[in-house]
C-alpha cells in the first residue's frame, strides 16, 4: 500500500460540530471546508477525550486517554515521558510544526530532573510538546499575562512592523474594537464581541496563522512534513474583523438550545456549572444575541483563508501527497442548556467537527461519503502512523486507526461507544458542591442509544439519545433506568480498564523476555 508523504492537521479552537454547512447549518455557509469533506471522508459522530482545551489536545497529540498521560486541565504538564506526534513521524524524516495553538505546558520539574532546559534542541521539542515550534502561540495574551511571559510575541512583532504600535497590539487591536469617542473597548468584555476589532482583516490572527503554514509548507521542498494549523479562533475573545464581525444577524442563528426543565431539580455538578459566572452570563438575554455575530463571523473567516490555501495546495500539486485533517478540540455551549463555555458532556461541547481527506487511490471508493461511526479524538494519532508508515505503537496507543474506514474495508468490529472525561478540580463549580481535588472527576460513556455519566459520589446522569436528542431529560435518578445505567457503568468500567500504561515495552517485547528466561542461566522451580 502506498504511504502519505505529508500531513496537514488543522485544527480550529472551541468550534461547535453544528456550525458548519456540510454538517447541517443553514445558514452559515463553509464552502471550502464542505469541499474537502467532498474529497475525503466526514464523520458525523466525533467526540474528544475532553471537553477542555489542554486535556483535549493532549489526547490529539498522544493518543491517549487524558487520565492516561496525565494532563488532565489546561495548565497540568503533559508528563515528560509521553511520546506525541512529533516522537513518532521525526524518526521518518518528517519535520513535525505547529502553527498556532497548543494549549501544552512544558513539564519543567522533569526537564530540570534530566538536566534539560528550553536553549538545547532536546529541551525545546520536548516543552512544545514535540513539535518544532515554527510559530507557537497559544492566542491568550492579556497585557498582563504577557508581561508574565517576558512580553515577547512574534505576532505582536509583526504587527508593529505594520504600524500597529503599543506594548501590546494583539491586545489592544486584534482583540479590541473603538468606541465613539475612540477609546478602547476590550474583546475581553463579551458585550463588546459585535463590534469590529481594531484591525485589518489581512493582519488578523486567522490571516497571519495562515499565512505562516503556507511559508512553512514552501521551506520544506521535498522534505515529507506534518503541520499543525492550529487555529485560535473562534475561541474567545470573541472579536472579528471587519466585514466579518457583522455578517450574521438574529435570523441566522440557530435556536439557544435549552429547556426550563433543566434547572428543576439538577444533578449537583450541573447546578454547579450552570451557577457559575460564565453560564450566567451567557443565560441572560442579549449576550448570545451579542456574541454570535462574532462567532459565526469567526468561522466563515477561517473558511474563506482556507479556501486559498486548499487552493494554492492544488495549484502546486501538494494536495496529491498529503494528508488533510479538519477539526476542533471541543465545543462552545454558547447558551445551550443553560451553559457558557464547554467542560460537560452535552453534544454541543464534547463532539466535533472531523473530516479527513486521504489522496492515495486506495481512498476513492470513499469520497464524498459520511460516516456515523463512533469515532475519538486518540484515533488521529494511529491513523497518522499506519498511513505514513510509522513502526507500530499500539502498546502506547488508545485509539484505533481510521485507515479502514478511509480505505471502504470492513468496519463490523469497530467501537460500539465513545469515552470523555474531565478533571472539574479547578472550576469555582467543585467549590459549590464541595468535592475534594483528588475527586472531582466525571467520565462519559455515549452509544448509539444512551449517554451515560459518572461522577463519582454522585447519582449517574443518563439521557435517551433516541428518544432524548436535545439532552433535555436526566434519567439517572429515575428507578426506572437503574439496570440500563449498571450496565452502561459496566461498559465505564470496561474502558477505564483498557488504558495502556505498560508504555516503555511492546508487546513483543513479552515473548522475547519469555524467551529467554532458561537461556539467561536463571532456573526457577527446576528438579
Amino acid at each position: 500500500m502506498s504511504k502519505v508523504k505529508n500531513i496537514l492537521f488543522i485544527m480550529a479552537d472551541q468550534l461547535r460540530w453544528d456550525h458548519l454547512s456540510c454538517y447541517g447549518h443553514p445558514h452559515l455557509h463553509t464552502p471550502n471546508i464542505d469541499r474537502l469533506a467532498e474529497r475525503g471522508v466526514r464523520f458525523d459522530r466525533a467526540y474528544v477525550q475532553s471537553p477542555v482545551c489542554g486535556p483535549s489536545r493532549a489526547s490529539f497529540y498522544t493518543g491517549r486517554t487524558v487520565f492516561s498521560h496525565g494532563s488532565t486541565w489546561n495548565r497540568v504538564p503533559l508528563p515528560i515521558g509521553e511520546l506525541t506526534l512529533g516522537d513518532y513521524l521525526r524518526p521518518l524524516g518528517m519535520t513535525t510544526a505547529v502553527v498556532g495553538k497548543t494549549h501544552m505546558v512544558p513539564d519543567t520539574e522533569g526537564m530540570a530532573r534530566l538536566g534539560l532546559n528550553h536553549e538545547t534542541e532536546i529541551g525545546c521539542l520536548v516543552s512544545q510538546p514535540g513539535f518544532d515550534p515554527y510559530e507557537r502561540d497559544d492566542g491568550l495574551h492579556p497585557t498582563p499575562l504577557l508581561r508574565q511571559k517576558g512580553g515577547k510575541l512574534r505576532y505582536n512583532d509583526w504587527l508593529r512592523s505594520l504600524g500597529y504600535e503599543g506594548e501590546n497590539p494583539w491586545n489592544d487591536f486584534a482583540n479590541s474594537a473603538e468606541g465613539p469617542d475612540g477609546e478602547l473597548l476590550s474583546g475581553w468584555h463579551l458585550k463588546n464581541s459585535n463590534r469590529p476589532a481594531r484591525i485589518k482583516e489581512e493582519h488578523s490572527e486567522t490571516a497571519y496563522m495562515t499565512m505562516r503554514a503556507r511559508e512553512f509548507i514552501e521551506e520544506q521542498a521535498d522534505q515529507p512534513w506534518l503541520c499543525h494549523l492550529s487555529f485560535i479562533k473562534p475561541h474567545w475573545p470573541y472579536m472579528a474583523p471587519a466585514p466579518y464581525h457583522d455578517l450574521y444577524g438574529p435570523e441566522s442563528f440557530a435556536p439557544v438550545h435549552r429547556n426550563p426543565r433543566e434547572k428543576d431539580d439538577p444533578h449537583p455538578v450541573f447546578g454547579a456549572f450552570m451557577g457559575m459566572e460564565v453560564s450566567s452570563t451567557f443565560s441572560r438575554q442579549g449576550t448570545r444575541e451579542t456574541v454570535m455575530p462574532a462567532y459565526m463571523g469567526l468561522i466563515k473567516q477561517i473558511d474563506d483563508h482556507l479556501g486559498r490555501l486548499f487552493d494554492w495546495l492544488e495549484e502546486t500539486g501538494r494536495d496529491s501527497d498529503t494528508m488533510i485533517v479538519m477539526t476542533s478540540d471541543h465545543g462552545d455551549y454558547l447558551g445551550d442548556h443553560w451553559m457558557g463555555e464547554k467542560e460537560l458532556f452535552h453534544e454541543a461541547s464534547v463532539r466535533v467537527p472531523m473530516i479527513v481527506y486521504d489522496p492515495r487511490p486506495e481512498a476513492d471508493c470513499t469520497r464524498g461519503t459520511v460516516c456515523d461511526a463512533l469515532v475519538e479524538a486518540i484515533d488521529l494519532v494511529p491513523t497518522f502512523l499506519e498511513a505514513t508508515g510509522a513502526p507500530d505503537a499500539s502498546h502506547r496507543l488508545e485509539g484505533t486507526s481510521l485507515q479502514p474506514i478511509l480505505h471502504g474495508e470492513d468496519q463490523s468490529d469497530w467501537r460500539d461507544a465513545v469515552f470523555s472525561e474531565i478533571d472539574y478540580a479547578f472550576y469555582a463549580a467543585r467549590e459549590a458542591i464541595g468535592t475534594g481535588i483528588s475527586d472531582s472527576r466525571g467520565y462519559m460513556i455515549r452509544t448509539d442509544h444512551w449517554k451515560y455519566i459518572h461522577f463519582p459520589g454522585f447519582p449517574p446522569q443518563l439521557f435517551d439519545l433516541r428518544h432524548d436528542p436535545d439532552e433535555f431529560e436526566d434519567r439517572g435518578r429515575d428507578a426506572d433506568y437503574a439496570e440500563i445505567c449498571d450496565e452502561l457503568h459496566r461498559m465505564l468500567t470496561k474502558r477505564l480498564l483498557q488504558r495502556k500504561n505498560r508504555v516503555a515495552l511492546p508487546d513483543a517485547g513479552i515473548g522475547q523476555i519469555r524467551g529467554s528466561e532458561d537461556s539467561s542461566g536463571i532456573l526457577i522451580g527446576k528438579w
